[in-house]
């Protein structure tokens, strides 16, 4: 029994609080539960939040790292290529590969490179652009943004139950559950 319950249709079952603190409370026992693909929506950021649903580390530090150093290597190589190799010039006797002559441009290219790297993979790992999310069909889930909380378990989780799911959350005290549609 999953997605396939509600004609294939159902993205999930999302429950509705009226206080951060149960919020949290639900997300725990929702992930005690055995419940892995689970989304929370609070109108402000919740450390606590962020722990309870399970949520790792970022793999954006790591490459933002690998942009810089491709930044460096770059802006470096492409220096020793043209001073050394395709337009060398000799000016005033000093050696072709100065190297802290390089130190500005490599720097601005490690930064240039790294900051790329972190916008693009901000927007990869976050999935952006979405201009459409199956919750926006919920139509109490525009107080989000106000004064309401949100815990959603996605029908592909392999927990997910309808029937199942649907007593869990209800189990949780929320003030509304309603099913999640595409």
């Amino acid at each position: 029994m999953s997605s396939q319950d509600s004609g294939g249709r159902l993205y999930g079952l999302m429950a509705e609080f009226e206080a951060p603190t149960a919020l949290i409370a639900a997300t725990e026992k929702a992930r005690s539960a055995g419940y892995r693909k689970l989304d929370a929506y609070a109108p402000y950021p919740i450390e606590e939040l962020v722990h309870a649903l399970g949520h790792h580390h970022s793999k954006l530090p790591m490459m933002v790292l690998g942009g810089g150093i491709v930044g460096c290597l770059a802006g470096l190589g492409l220096q020793v290529w043209v001073n050394a190799f395709v337009y060398p010039l000799n000016i005033g006797g000093k050696p072709v590969l100065s190297w802290p002559a390089f130190v500005p441009v490599t720097f601005e290219t490690t930064i240039l490179f790294a900051s790329l790297t972190a916008v693009l993979g901000m927007l990869v790992l976050n999935g952006l652009p979405t201009p459409y999310h199956p919750v926006f069909n919920v139509p109490r889930f525009s107080a989000a943004s106000r004064d309401r909380y949100f815990l959603c378990i996605e029908a592909a989780d392999p927990r997910f139950h309808v029937e199942g799911t649907r007593q869990f959350l209800e189990g949780l005290g929320p003030s509304e559950v309603s099913e999640v549609e595409y």
